[in-house]
């Protein structure tokens, strides 16, 4: 994260004044005076910032309909150059700051939020960060965003099991560009999150006399992957459900959710490797962007696990075998280029690498070319392979768990939109489940490894397809897919 002296925002925020100044207030029409009451009861998320009224970036709480929201550097902006889904959008610039002054309920699984560049501004660069003790301290979730045009793109991120917890959007470049943030949404496995106490360090906040708020219907936030027509929310890396129940704590060292916008891992960091990696898979990942081969240690990592090197293989006789492959990832160099983190590896013997997982890779983009979209979950479990020196148990002065089984499940249905409830009807819907040795001796026709989930399940203690409804989960996962050409 960027950090600066006061002095420095100051002078930047001057200057950020200085250009464009007719458009730096929310509105043409100065705000309403402040005047003290009561905050209105909190109602359910999304947050859409239709009734916030804050037209200028002091720094101030301002109450909006899930609670009380700390502003610094920023409004709720309604010109007709903020990019937003109803009338009015929070507008952030400098290094700006939106924060929760509440605690939203325990167990949100999934945070969404929209953002665009504000006008014809350039690209800004933002972190979500999140809270467990009341906004005492706060841990970064995920990859810092870098949001450029005037669509809003919505980025999906994971939350914390069990556990209240409160957000704050942090701006982090582009001190000359200015940042519209949209609909803001968490869910919990029961529904929408709402607000369910404030922390102790929290005072009042002021509200403001305004006419009552227009009730504006936003639509559906848009993912930002799709095939070009509008999709499914549940395109996301962990739609199908969390395999291990994997939280965001750092303390969860063996068990530990790493969520990158191109996969999401369930990482052990006592084995040195991931549980799984979950990702989704359809025609808008795939395009023209070369391997990058750029293997580097995960940043997104606690800086108290050890971090994998591509020296801790080197030697090995072990592949960096990639979980989410580069060849899913070709839309951009970006994209390509996260999943050469270190943190996606797992040692794989190079025959089974470069040969059964290469061709059900490439199978899998072939299904996809046709039409298809995957929700695909690897992973390995066991303990000791057989490379291309023979075998080994662990790597790097035991740092690096060399796996003894790797496996993969693909969930095959055709592109469209309401993914989990096509899965749960359509019978056209496939299952591959796959689960070879790690040995070099590896035979290369993949299809000789079909097994079920029900059997990896039973092998790796994992809950796979958990998000799905009960009958349509053990109706899919008893299944045993022929590996029939498509």
């Amino acid at each position: 994260m960027h950090s600066a002296t006061f002095s420095i925002i100051a002078a930047v925020a001057l200057f950020a004044c200085s250009q464009q100044q007719p458009q730096e207030t929310a509105t043409s029409q100065a705000p309403p005076a402040p005047s003290v009451s009561q905050a209105p009861a909190a109602s359910a998320f999304p947050e859409t910032f239709e009734a916030g009224s804050k037209g200028t970036y002091d720094e101030a709480d301002e109450p909006l309909a899930t609670g009380a929201w700390h502003f610094q550097d920023a409004l709720v902006g309604s010109s007709p150059q903020d990019h937003k889904r109803g009338q009015r959008a929070a507008r952030l610039r400098n290094l700006g700051r939106l924060s929760m002054r509440f605690d939203a309920t325990a167990g949100v699984r999934r945070i969404s939020i929209s953002a665009a560049a504000y006008g014809t501004d350039g690209p800004s660069t933002w972190e979500l960060w999140l809270s467990r003790d009341g906004g005492r301290t706060y841990a970064r979730t995920g990859q810092p965003v870098l949001t450029s045009g005037p669509q809003l793109k919505t980025h999906v991120f994971a939350g914390v099991a069990n556990e209240p917890l409160r957000l704050e959007i942090r701006k982090t470049s582009g001190p000359k560009n200015r940042l519209d943030i949209d609909d803001i949404v968490l869910e919990t496995p029961k529904g929408p999150a709402v607000a369910v106490g404030t922390g102790a360090a929290d005072g009042y906040f002021e509200t403001r006399d305004k006419a009552p708020t227009p009730n504006v219907q936003h639509p559906a936030p848009t993912p930002g992957t799709g095939t070009g027509v509008a999709q499914d929310p549940n395109d996301s890396n962990l739609a199908l459900g969390n395999p291990s129940g994997a939280t965001s704590d750092p303390a969860n060292v063996t068990n530990y959710l790493l969520v990158h916008p191109e996969f999401t891992a369930g990482y052990n960091a006592n084995r040195g490797i991931p549980t799984w990696v979950s990702w989704h898979l359809d025609k808008a990942n795939l395009g023209e962007a070369p391997r990058q081969n750029n293997f580097r240690p995960d940043p997104a990592l606690p800086r108290q696990f050890y971090q994998v090197t591509p020296a801790s293989y080197a030697r090995s006789g072990f592949d960096k075998g990639h979980n989410c492959p580069s060849g899913d990832r070709t839309a951009d160099l970006d994209a390509n280029a996260a999943t050469f983190y270190m943190t996606n590896m797992v040692p794989q013997a190079p025959h089974n690498n470069q040969q059964t997982w290469a061709h059900l890779e490439e199978y899998g983009r072939a299904q996809v070319q046709r039409g298809q979209e995957i929700y695909v979950v690897m992973g390995s479990y066991g303990r000791g392979g057989t490379g291309a020196n023979g075998f080994a148990q662990t790597l790097d002065q035991g740092r690096v768990t060399v796996p003894a089984r790797i496996w993969k499940v693909l969930v095959i249905l055709p592109d469209g939109v309401n993914d989990l409830q096509r899965l749960a009807t359509d019978p056209s819907v496939r299952v591959l489940a796959i689960d070879t040795p790690n040995d070099n001796s590896v035979s290369p026709d993949w299809k000789q490894y079909l097994t079920s989930v029900d059997k990896i399940e039973a092998a790796t203690g994992l809950d796979l397809l958990s998000a799905l409804p009960r009958d349509a989960q053990a109706r899919l996962q008893r299944l045993v897919d022929s590996g029939r050409a498509q």
